[in-house]
């Protein structure tokens, strides 16, 4: 599973590691986190590309990370429940992870993904 870090855009803060599973093609982006009961601490999905999600069928809320091209973060949506959807029309990528994450790693608008492995 690949490792990235979160470059936090205030710079006085650490970064944050995260351990993401990449969702590449059509049916891996269509599946997302469908089945999953819940994901650890630290853990989520990156979906390349994407710019929205649907929590259809899911069994617990999430946080969603919307990300530019260079893969910074545009827009944060906390705590999207199931069966609710979400769309952030200029994002490249998404990275999905347990509710809650954002606010535990301190992740907001302006930060930078970076992957280290």
């Amino acid at each position: 599973m690949p490792e990235a870090l979160v470059l936090h855009a205030a710079g006085h803060r650490p970064a944050s590691r995260l351990q993401l599973q990449l969702a590449h093609t059509p049916w891996a982006r269509l599946r997302g986190l469908l089945g999953y009961k819940t994901l650890p601490a630290g853990h989520g999905l990156w979906l390349r590309p994407c710019n929205s999600v649907h929590c259809w069928f899911m069994r617990f809320a999430i946080d969603v990370i919307y990300l530019d091209e260079q893969q910074r973060v545009l827009q944060i949506r906390a705590q999207l429940r199931p069966w609710q959807l979400s769309l952030c029309w200029p994002a490249n990528s998404v990275i999905e992870m347990a509710a809650g994450e954002c606010q535990r790693l301190n992740i907001t608008a302006g930060d930078q993904i970076q992957c280290v492995a």
